[in-house]
Order: C-alpha cells, then sequence, then structure tokens
C-alpha cells in the first residue's frame, strides 16, 4: 500500500509539471530566457513565466548510528537492553510552493520509509499580520518540536518531547506578526483542531482541540525556527514565548504515529483524557552561540477513573561555533550541550528523568549536509526507587538534495 501511495504522488507531481510548465511552452507570449527549472536550498524548483506557480520538490535520508539504545529509554527494563543499532532514522520527500497566486501557498511532506502522510496544508499568506492554514502540519506548540529534525542542533529531541509534544494534528490555525516598533513585537498563533492526531480524520467526541502561542520578540527580530547560529548574528536576536493547549480525546501524548500513552495510562476510550498544558519558552542567537529553553507544566484528568496527574519538565541548550574564539578550529564545526529532566508526576517525591548530551557538528553545507556526534548520560529513577543510568552514543547523517 505505500509503495502505491507514493508512485500516486509522482504521478499527481508529474501531471502538475507537465500540465502547467508545457502550456507555457506553448504560449508564444512566454517570457524567453527566464529560468524555470533550477535548483535552490529548498531543492529542486519549477516556476512558471509569471511567477504565480511555483513547486520544490525536496528529498531528505537522515543515517544513523546509536549504542546502546536509539530511543530514550522509558523502565528500568529499557536500561537494561543493549543493542547496536545502525538504521535509516528518515527518509523524506517534500514538496511545496504556490499556486494560482504567491500568497496562496502548499506544503506536502511524506514519510517513505514508514509511509506515512505527515504534512499536506494549504495557506493563505498574503498579509503579514494575518495568515491561516488548513489541513495537517505539526502545531506550533514548543520550539523544540516546530524545528524539523533536519534543521535541530542535536541528533535527536530530548526526552521532553514524548510527554509534552502535541505533535501532528488536524485542523485550522490563524497567526501572524504583529511588527510593532522594538519592544512591541509579536508572533501569534491560534489553532483549532480535531485533538486525535496524526492520521486520524475524525474526532472522538464533540471536544476539540485549542492551542495558542504567543512570542514576544522583545528586541526586534522573530528568531527562525531552526538550531545554530549559522547565520552569525551581529546583533543580539532573543524570544520569550507562552503557549497553552486543552484538549479531550483517548489520548494522553502525541508522536509522529498519532495518539498514543504516556507510560502509566492505560489506554484510553473516547473523551477519557482532559489535557491541559502551559509552557514558557526562551531563545536566542548571537555571534555563533545559541541558546533554547522549555519549562512544561501538564495536567491530565482521568474521567473515568477520577484521578488527577501533574507533571513538569525543562529543558536547556546551548551551542557554540568555537572557530569564533580560537581561529585554528575550523569554521564548520559546533559543539553544543543539553540538559533535560523530566517528572512524570509530581505527587511522588523520588521518581524522575534526566539527560545530559554533549555533541559537535559538522557543517558540510549548512543543515542541509551534516555530520553529528553526539554522547548522552541518561539516568531514571521510578516509583520504586530503584536508579537505572546509562551511556548512549549517536552518529548521525543527515542529508538533503
Amino acid at each position: 500500500m505505500g509503495v502505491v501511495r507514493i508512485v500516486i504522488l509522482m504521478v499527481l507531481q508529474s501531471v502538475f509539471l507537465l500540465t502547467v510548465f508545457g502550456q507555457e511552452e506553448a504560449d508564444s507570449n512566454a517570457i524567453v530566457g527566464q529560468k524555470k527549472f533550477t535548483y535552490t536550498d529548498e531543492g529542486w524548483q519549477f516556476t512558471s513565466h509569471d511567477g504565480n506557480y511555483l513547486m520544490h520538490l525536496e528529498w531528505r535520508g537522515q543515517f544513523r548510528f546509536a549504542y546502546p539504545t536509539d530511543s530514550d529509554p522509558l523502565t528500568n527494563e529499557d536500561y537494561a537492553d543493549k543493542e547496536l543499532n545502525l538504521t535509516i532514522r528518515r527518509a523524506r520527500m517534500k514538496v511545496g510552493g504556490h499556486a494560482y497566486r504567491p500568497f496562496l501557498k502548499y506544503y506536502l511532506e511524506y514519510e517513505l520509509f514508514a509511509s506515512n502522510l505527515l504534512d499536506f496544508r494549504l495557506m493563505f499568506d498574503r498579509f503579514q499580520f494575518f495568515k491561516f492554514k488548513v489541513g495537517q502540519w505539526k502545531v506550533h506548540y514548543n520550539r523544540e518540536r516546530i524545528i524539523s529534525s533536519g534543521k535541530q542542533e542535536t541528533v535527536e529531541r530530548s526526552i521532553l518531547t514524548r510527554p509534552f509534544t502535541i505533535d501532528r494534528q488536524q485542523g485550522i490555525s490563524f497567526y501572524g506578526r504583529l511588527n510593532g516598533p522594538s519592544v512591541l513585537d509579536f508572533n501569534y498563533w491560534i489553532s483549532i483542531l480535531a485533538g486525535t492526531g496524526r492520521g486520524n480524520q475524525r474526532n472522538d467526541d464533540g471536544n476539540l482541540m485549542y492551542m495558542t502561542r504567543l512570542q514576544w520578540n522583545f528586541l526586534g527580530e522573530s528568531l527562525d525556527f531552526t538550531g545554530s547560529d549559522l547565520s552569525y548574528h551581529e546583533k543580539l536576536g532573543a524570544i520569550i514565548a507562552i503557549a497553552g493547549v486543552t484538549n479531550q480525546s483517548p489520548y494522553t501524548r502525541f508522536s509522529q504515529s498519532g495518539g498514543g500513552q504516556i507510560t502509566g495510562f492505560e489506554e484510553g476510550v473516547a473523551g477519557q483524557y482532559r489535557v491541559n498544558q502551559f509552557l514558557l519558552e526562551t531563545a536566542a542567537k548571537y555571534r555563533g552561540i545559541s541558546w533554547q529553553q522549555e519549562f512544561h507544566w501538564k495536567q491530565i484528568k482521568d474521567n473515568v477513573n477520577f484521578t488527577d496527574t501533574y507533571l513538569n519538565g525543562n529543558l536547556m541548550q546551548i551551542g557554540y561555533f568555537p572557530h569564533y574564539a580560537l581561529d585554528f578550529v575550523p569554521q564548520k564545526l559546533e559543539a553544543y550541550f543539553r540538559y533535560a529532566w523530566y517528572d512524570p508526576d509530581l505527587h511522588i517525591d523520588e521518581d524522575w528523568q534526566s539527560e545530559y548530551t554533549i555533541g559537535f557538528n559538522w557543517f558540510f553545507h549548512n543543515h542541509r549536509n551534516k555530520l553529528t556526534a553526539e554522547v548522552s548520560f541518561l539516568s531514571l529513577n521510578a516509583d520504586d526507587e530503584q536508579v537505572s543510568d546509562s551511556d548512549r552514543i549517536r552518529l548521525q547523517w543527515d542529508v538533503s538534495f
């Protein structure tokens, strides 16, 4: 079935190209000599002569070695398991651009290895202060998850992603930038979503997911959602953001696979779990230094068993290109450090999970072709007060073309 979907996507893509660009070849008024087919930092790009149609096609692969595990251990038993992992972690096809008018945009992303439609969204992008989109996408909630896995600083996201991300959802979102003078510069996102995760076309009850994010660009710059200060900010760029989400569904967590459960929660029924979340986030870039931090708080109300669970966590991450302090260090080398902790139940005193990670990036061509190596120290203190810990080594090549 997955192969059939890929073939259909390629056929539709070919039909689009033949229709739009083939028609323009027959148009005697077409502008002679203007490039219609070129390669950019978004892959291969096809453009109509009048500029009303544009499509870029990009392929991406992520190849990873990990030992003794690739994923984050969740139980004491997970810490005892040791295996060598050599995997294709991600294999993506990305198609995006605009149609009819430059402000009517679209984007599609497909995971070839797992045969999943990740993103498909249509966007009205005419005004800076007001935009909207419909479809399925990764919701703009927390920075660590919003940043593409191909543009993040580390090999993989932290231990906080599993319990706190709301990941991809289907729905509608209104967003924009209120670009006032200096301290009056804000970005906002307001989303109404089905709340049942990627690939799920139906809501389970009469309650939807509602998400809002407010980002204060207090120095007058809205930082792009990318890791590392590759562009070398001469002036400090920094943001502070708060966000909140509420949802009622059978799920306590979401991932690329859709809805699921945090460790310790049973499979839910329609409307079983009311989840309320809060986020406080900071990020900055300055002269080769990149910083990001996130504090998460979450409440899970079980409407069947009549229990409340509260959890929180925090991450801090900093990266630096040492070349800017030491000339003999190659400019393409970046070092980074991340610390994250997670408390799965605030009512239990001695249960926590932590992560210390140090790593290095070698950028062959920015984020489009890079090699990353990192070492992590992971610890778990379960409610039985048994402490487990483990080192982890990961090496990854991420390339887009």
